[in-house]
């Protein structure tokens, strides 16, 4: 290991940021399916707190699970079943081309948005071992896919940092060839969190968040980007070079502003369509943004107590 991946994940596993969010929950939406008990719901009915619903009583059943009052009502028996509480299985998907490179202050920011989706990523897969879940990350790097299962152990934590810190990004995106690989390869029900700026077209990203649907993932993407990009901050001319391969372009800012605005407006709105009908939570992310205030408003809006979205 370098003394760069050393720092790197040092930087990763920050405990500052954990003693601001690590009182906060990271719950599942959904009913998910885990090995041990926790604190999630399960599409299986067990014996847990949470009243489920009734079923008529068959022979073999528990007598203890009869419901005597209603059966003084209607004469008739009924079982209650409830809600098994399971655990979670986090799968990060992190984007490793080459866009994700790019920093803010037009290049000369402090963090990289890949380093950035590394932090959150880290922070997130920290608090759900610290609650007892699985969890695991893939990255999307050049020319490999970068894969560790979800694991539950403390020591895990080391391992995830210690792989997203050898990918260095770069190449053209491989981000929806990857998403679709993870919902085949996650068995379980899951909650995978993407990070990436989402540059590539929207359609294939509709297709890939689809599959995961179908697959009974639950998918929350967080969209890295620079206020650079959304805002187009530029007055004087500019190159403008493409970190995945494309031409680089010397332009104006001011003959290409209106038309770059209208192009990303555009694009931020069909991903907001295609989020919205496959289900998946969509959190604009900027690069200035404090990172333990982004990662409590992703746990408080999954909690339900608000959140930006």
């Amino acid at each position: 290991m370098t003394s760069d991946e050393a720092a790197a994940i040092a930087a990763m596993l920050d405990p500052g940021v954990i003693a601001r969010v690590g009182q906060i929950p990271l719950v599942a939406r959904r009913a998910k399916i885990g090995a041990v008990f926790g604190r999630h719901r399960s599409p299986h009915r067990g014996s847990s707190v949470e009243f489920a619903e009734y079923r008529d009583y068959v022979p073999g059943d528990d007598l203890r699970r009869l419901d005597w009052r209603v059966y003084g009502r209607s004469d008739r028996h009924f079982v209650k079943e409830f809600e098994a509480d399971t655990n979670l299985r986090l799968v990060l998907v992190i984007d490793g081309s080459g866009s994700m490179r790019y920093s803010g202050e037009q290049g000369t920011g402090p963090l990289t948005k890949y380093e950035l989706a590394c932090r959150i990523a880290a922070s997130i897969a920290q608090l759900a071992i610290r609650q007892g879940d699985a969890a695991g990350v893939t990255v999307a790097a050049e020319g490999e896919t970068v894969r560790v299962p979800p694991r539950r152990r403390p020591s895990h934590l080391r391992v995830l940092a210690g792989e997203m810190a050898r990918v260095q990004p770069g190449g053209p995106t491989r981000l929806v060839e990857v998403l679709h690989d993870v919902a085949e390869r996650t068995g379980r029900r899951a909650l995978v969190c993407v990070l990436s700026d989402l540059f590539t077209a929207p359609e294939g990203l509709r297709d890939a968040f689809q599959h995961l649907r179908y697959r009974g993932h639950e998918t929350s993407v967080f969209q890295i980007v620079d206020r650079d990009e959304s805002e187009f901050r530029f007055e004087e001319a500019t190159r403008f070079v493409d970190p995945e391969g494309g031409a680089p372009v010397l332009a104006d800012p001011s003959m290409v502003a209106a038309r770059y605005l209208a192009a990303w407006r555009r694009h931020r709105s069909a991903l907001e369509s295609i989020a919205l009908a496959a289900d998946v939570e969509l959190r604009e992310t900027f690069l200035d943004e404090d990172i333990a205030r982004t990662i409590a408003g992703f746990l408080l809006a999954r909690a339900g107590k608000g959140g930006r979205g």
